[in-house]
């Protein structure tokens, strides 16, 4: 997410406060907030991808995928 995206989302949600949205303008927000949000999980789970956990007896391991329905 580029920081010209995070103005405008920062942008719109001054505008819909102050004075309230279009339709066109309430389409892009949501885009635009739907591509933050996908952006951010993305970086979480890489982060927790990558995530090795010390136990205090030296032994360690990665973080896995919770199952469904567990």
């Amino acid at each position: 997410m580029t920081d010209e995206k995070i103005q405008r989302i920062n942008a719109l949600a001054k505008k819909a406060r102050e004075e309230g949205l279009t339709l066109e303008e309430q389409a892009e927000q949501k885009e635009l907030r739907e591509a933050y949000i996908a952006g951010f999980r993305n970086s979480l789970k890489s982060q927790l991808d990558n995530t090795i956990v010390l136990n205090p007896d030296g032994t360690s391991y990665r973080l896995r995928e919770k199952r469904k329905g567990n």
